[in-house]
Order: structure tokens, then sequence, then C-alpha cells
């Protein structure tokens, strides 16, 4: 019998055909997009050199002309406006970051005391959750700047342990002076996390092979605080604090915590760690009650029932919504315009006002505050993906 040659795909079929389709639609936007871009951009241009301003980002290389109140790099009124924004950009990471840590060790810990079976506990996690929750954050941070605008004057400070100082112009606190061995002290900090990072994955492994748990969390802590303790007392272990001490109408010598950061730190702080409290208390209830019972049967105490039972199975639960309270966070940090503290958007906002570029000061924010959340969600989503329960 002779081969019957296959029918050929006319045109029209693969006109028809959904992947075609689907290419060609997505053609068709992607050219939209680039046209509206296009035409927007022209018109823009158009409009400033009609009222004679210039355009591009040339501005960046001139004087700033005016200070800032705090920096992470050095900065003074004779350096560029780039220099400034790029101390903008590292304050505003300054205050999420650390933000991020705190929101997240209130969180969780409010999380778990909203479930605890102590009635007095549960009540107060539960006061806290629905007074910060409700309340908008632009007040949470006006309120806690206010709470610092009346503290007393460095004179009459508040001294919690000898060095501290709580005075209306900051958090005053003593720091070891900078000596050769602490990069090294750093860097044996570094080791002893993936040590017991490490550590944690074999006794991980180890359970899931054999049953046998095996404990890790003073092994784990011996390692983080053992190993630079060793490099220090090896070192002879140098430690001279620089104390701070009040000179005049002022303290000399520590460092210091603003009253613009702090209160923006507590602000967003208080106000995030209301809503991962409540996304911790889901995720722990979303935990079917028959494994917590199991788990009791077994003999294993409350401890460790939270933290290989439960917690592993809520992270799926916890994850996604927390990434989005860390992206909110960041994105609330530019609130400190209100209380004076010089993040991105006040130093953009003063950049825009003393040299009319409106568009480019505009478009370096977004620019900015794009790549941290995308950072944000890029880590995020790779932690999710980590902790992840496997499907056997």
């Amino acid at each position: 019998m002779a081969d019957i040659p296959a029918p050929r795909k006319s045109n029209t079929s693969i006109l028809n055909s959904l992947a075609f389709r689907g290419i060609a639609y997505q053609v068709l936007l992607a050219a939209a997009v680039v046209l509206i871009g296009w035409y927007l951009y022209v018109n823009v241009n158009a409009n400033l050199e009609r009222q004679g301003i210039a355009t591009g980002f040339d501005f960046l290389t001139e004087d700033a002309g005016f200070d800032i109140g705090e920096s992470i790099i050095a900065f003074d009124s004779s350096q560029s406006y780039g220099r400034v924004l790029v101390a903008g950009i590292l304050n505003t990471l300054h205050v999420a970051i650390v933000g991020v840590f705190l929101a997240t060790i209130v969180g969780v810990l409010m999380g778990i005391a909203r479930v605890s079976r102590n009635w007095l506990i549960s009540k107060l996690a539960s006061g806290y959750v629905e007074v910060c929750r409700n309340v908008p954050v632009v007040l949470h941070v006006i309120f806690w700047a206010s709470v610092i605008r009346n503290l007393p004057s460095p004179k009459q400070a508040i001294t919690p342990f000898d060095g501290m100082f709580i005075t209306n112009r900051g958090i005053i606190y003593p720091i070891p002076e900078a000596h050769g061995i602490y990069p090294w002290l750093g860097v044996a900090l570094v080791l002893g996390i993936v040590g017991a990072f490490m550590l944690g994955r074999r006794a991980q492994k180890r359970r899931e092979e054999t049953g046998q748990y095996t404990p890790t969390f003073w092994p784990g802590l011996g390692l983080i605080l053992g190993l630079p303790a060793i490099v220090w007392l090896a070192a002879g272990a140098p430690l001279v604090w620089d104390v701070p001490s009040l000179q005049g109408f002022n303290y000399k010598g520590g460092s210091s915590l603003t009253p613009e950061f702090v209160a923006l730190l507590i602000g967003i702080t208080v106000y995030t760690g209301a809503f991962i409290a409540e996304i911790v208390r889901a995720g722990i209830q979303s935990v079917q009650h028959g494994q917590v019972e199991a788990a009791r049967s077994l003999g294993l105490r409350p401890g460790l029932v939270m933290r290989l039972v439960i917690l592993p199975q809520a992270l799926r639960v916890i994850v996604p919504p927390t990434t989005s309270q860390y992206l909110s966070l960041t994105k609330n940090s530019s609130l400190g315009v209100l209380i004076g503290y010089p993040d991105l958007v006040n130093v953009g906002n003063t950049t825009l006002n003393q040299t009319g570029q409106a568009v480019e000061a505009i478009a370096i924010m977004m620019l900015v505050y794009l790549l941290i959340s995308l950072t944000i969600s890029v880590f995020m989503n790779t932690y999710n993906r980590l902790v992840a329960i496997q499907e056997r």
C-alpha cells in the first residue's frame, strides 16, 4: 500500500492556532506600550523646551548646595546632587533593613502569642494587633516623633545604664573603638552562621532518613558565637569602649540614633509587625489540629512541636503575604519626609525643587524603589521555594 502523505498545515490553520495568536497579541501589546511611551517622552520634552527647562541628568554632577541631617557616607553641601541622592538611598535602605528585621521579630512573637493558651498573653497580643493595625501608618510615625520630641533634654537624659542616654536629640550609646581584629570577627561570624546552617541541614536530613532527632540549637549557637570569641581571644581580647559624655549642650563620643530615624523606625515597625502577627497567626491555625495532637502523643515538647511540626507547614501560608508586608514597609519609609528624615524622597524632593528636573528626579526615585522591591521579591520567592514542603 502506498504511503499516504501527511496533510500540510494551511496558513489559515496557523493563523487560527492559540500559540500564534498568543505571540501576536503580546507583540502588538508591546508595540503599543512602546509607542505610547515614545509619545509621552516626545510630548514632555516639547513642553519642557517651550518653558526653557533643560532635560537630562547633567544636574547630578552639580553642587547640591544643601546639607542633610544624617548620612551613612560623608556628605556636605559642596558635593554633588548625585552624592546626596546616594546618601538618601542608603538612608532608605538603612531604615528599611532594620525595620524588616525588627518587624519580623515583633510579628512572629505576637503571632505566636495570639494563639497562646495563656489568656492574658493572648489578649495583650490581640489588643496590640487590633490597635496598631487599625491606625494609619502616617499617624504612627507622627505619634512617635511627638513622643521623642517630648523626651528630656541632654542635661536631664534618661540613662538605662552607664554610657547610654535617651534624649530629645536621639539615643546616644557607647561603641567599641576601632581595632584591626574586628573585620576578622565579622568573617568568623559569617563562617559560624554558615556552619550552623549546614549543621541544621545535616540534622534535618538525618531525621528524615532515620527518624532520629539531633539537637542543633546549642551547637549552632556555639558555632555562631564561639568562632568570633576564639578569634577575639586569640588576638588578646582587645576591647576599649568609646563612651559618650556631655560636653556643653550635647554629647561627644560614642554613636547615636537621630530622633527622626528612631521615630520612623518605631512607627513602621509597630505598624507592619501587627500585620505580620496576623499572618503568622493565620499560618499557625492553618495546620490541622490532628497533626499537633499526634506530635504531642509522641512526647514532643511544645517548643519542638512548634518548630518541627507547625512552623514548617505554616511557612507556606506565611511567606507570600509577609513578602507584601516587607514591600509595604520599604515604601512606607518614604513617610520620613514628614518628620525630616533625609531618605530618598526627602532629598529627591529638595533636588527637584532646586534644579527643576522634576521628570528626572521622580524617575530616579521610582527606579530605586522598583529595584528594591524586585530584590525583596526575588529573595523571598527563593526562600519560599527552599522552605516549601516537598511532596513524596
